[in-house]
């Protein structure tokens, strides 16, 4: 049984909010977690600062990264505020990159903690912000959020619900769902990309794209919105360094 409270004690000696606010949650997720990607009854924390993530499992080697709010209403909300864009990207887009535990708290209790699988989570879901203004301490620096919202139900697994901790093995069972679902869209990425390579010229328009619907038609019989789909893997793909927006309905191959 977990105990939903953090352990305010921890706060002493720190003094900004968002410091607190790490010490205090991660100390949860050390002291309660499982790993609900093989069911290990603990996962490691990674010592401070590790620019992979925050936690491990020493059992199946999935990494976790942790990211928190304080929320009246308890819900985790739309968006997520985080730190740098260019990090946030280069870890997302990595060999190794982490799965995502998300916690909403109130009054120092955990509200709701979910898991998104690293395979949810892409470029498409991280905001740009402005840069800071000159005036700024850190002038220049370019801070993103993370639109929670445009990552599919089944790759958002409740581990706490509304103060309800799920059952461990319903848990295990929706994250072994939610990859059959990771595993179509890859699919789709990597047929996307496949129909660029078959197309000659290195400037190409989103037209000669939509060519090969009736063949990606085929391969996906069950999705009846071949050209929006097409569009979303344009995006991910120019999220990824693969190709470049030039001009509306025109791009270039980079890789």
């Amino acid at each position: 049984m977990m105990d939903l409270l953090l352990n305010t004690s921890l706060r002493h000696g720190y003094h900004g909010a968002t410091q607190i606010a790490r010490v205090e949650t991660e100390d949860w997720v050390y002291r309660n977690m499982y790993c609900p990607i093989c069911g290990e009854p603990k996962i490691i924390h990674y010592e401070a600062n590790k620019p992979v993530a925050d936690f491990y499992c020493n059992k199946c080697s999935s990494d976790f990264e942790l990211k928190s709010k304080e929320s009246r209403s308890g819900k985790l909300g739309r968006i997520i505020k985080d730190g740098a864009y260019a990090t946030m990207i280069e870890r997302i887009t990595s060999l190794h990159n982490p799965n995502f535990f998300f916690m909403s708290h109130h009054d120092n209790e955990v509200v709701n903690f979910v898991l998104v699988p690293n395979a949810f989570f892409n470029p498409s879901i991280i905001i740009k912000r402005k840069p800071l203004s000159i005036n700024a301490r850190r002038s220049g620096w370019v801070g993103c959020d993370i639109d929670i919202s445009s990552i599919p139900n089944n790759g958002k697994i409740y581990i706490i619900k509304d103060k309800k901790e799920i059952d461990h093995e319903m848990v295990r069972r929706q994250y072994l769902k939610s990859k059959e679902g990771a595993v179509e869209s890859k699919g789709w990425l990597m047929d996307v990309l496949n129909c660029i390579d078959k197309i000659g010229e290195k400037e190409f328009l989103l037209q000669d794209v939509y060519d090969f619907t009736p063949s990606l038609q085929a391969r996906h019989p069950n999705n009846n919105n071949v050209e929006p789909k097409i569009r979303q893997q344009l995006q991910i793909l120019r999220d990824k360094g693969f190709i470049e927006f030039t001009s509306r309905g025109q791009y270039t191959k980079l890789k």
